[in-house]
């Protein structure tokens, strides 16, 4: 026995020392901002007692902003969903090669592109004078003079849609790639359209794999300052945003981090819902 001990000593020291790099990072770089913002969010500084003034504040200076950031998230996360479905859907049942083989050589571009070259582009792509409206006017399907900017919270969606869509429609196509073809060819035999083997064969079957990527697109889309802060020049505007002009101008910390307080929330409250139906699912399993 002692000498078992001996043996696993040193193989434990080697461990902790392989891993402690990591935790040390994780530790400086996420676990002390985040509870150095929670408590700047909840202590007044001079005083150093607990309030929740900086939360009434950011709820009376920012209320529609609160709603617009909820409304976009919610709105350019059922988009992302219809549109992952929808491509990887024909990449499983398309009949067409061609179609399939171009689709899926150009689905996958975005991913590789960053928020911020996101913004850029669509900058670009949406302005009034933007490259979408010179198209439509060189096709003569619009006249110059209807050239609207779509430089607004359409731009946000479009931007958020376009760049995340990709990443789910990337789960979702392996998940769908993985299913047993039986079902699907039994359905197509027996008269239904692809449609209706898309939606009530398929999508049933990856709905777990689809609510991941749903969620996680959720979450980066609430963490993102750049797309919102290049495209959207007017109020109201998404949180991020407010917390940096909250840092930036008035060196605001606390009312800065209530709002992300509030950013943890709303993630969390999908991420308990997530959960909540995960477990129904294994319990019902069972």
């Amino acid at each position: 026995m002692s000498n078992e001990t001996i043996s696993v000593g040193p193989g434990r020291t080697t461990a902790l020392l392989l891993v402690a790099p990591s935790l040390l990072m994780i530790g400086f770089l996420f676990l002390y901002p985040f509870a150095y913002s929670v408590l700047s969010a909840f202590v007044d500084n001079g005083t150093g007692d607990w309030h929740v003034a900086n939360f009434i504040k950011a709820v009376d200076f920012y209320s529609n902003d609160i709603l617009f950031t909820i409304i976009i998230v919610l709105l350019s996360t059922v988009l992302i969903g219809f549109f992952a479905i929808a491509i990887a859907g024909y990449l499983t049942l398309g009949e067409n090669r061609f179609a399939v083989s171009l689709l899926r050589w150009l689905y996958r571009w975005p991913l590789f592109i960053p928020f911020i070259v996101s913004a850029q582009l669509m900058r670009t792509f949406l302005a009034k004078n933007g490259m979408m409206n010179n198209m439509l006017v060189g096709s003569g399907l619009m006249e110059p003079l209807s050239a609207v900017s779509f430089l607004d919270w359409r731009g946000i969606v479009i931007t958020f849609v376009w760049k995340q869509t990709p990443f789910v429609t990337l789960l979702v196509a392996g998940a769908m790639a993985s299913l047993d073809r039986t079902t699907i060819e039994a359905g197509r035999n027996l008269g239904a359209s692809r449609l209706r083997v898309l939606i009530e064969l398929v999508v049933p079957q990856v709905a777990t794999t689809l609510m991941v990527g749903l969620i996680l697109s959720y979450v980066v889309m609430l963490s993102v300052l750049s797309v919102p802060l290049m495209i959207n020049a007017q109020s109201p505007t998404m949180l991020t945003v407010d917390m940096a002009w909250r840092i930036n101008s008035y060196g605001d910390y606390g009312i800065a981090n209530a709002l992300g307080i509030m950013s943890y929330l709303f993630t969390g409250i999908v991420a308990w819902f997530y959960l909540r139906q995960s477990l129904k699912e294994k319990g019902a399993m069972k």
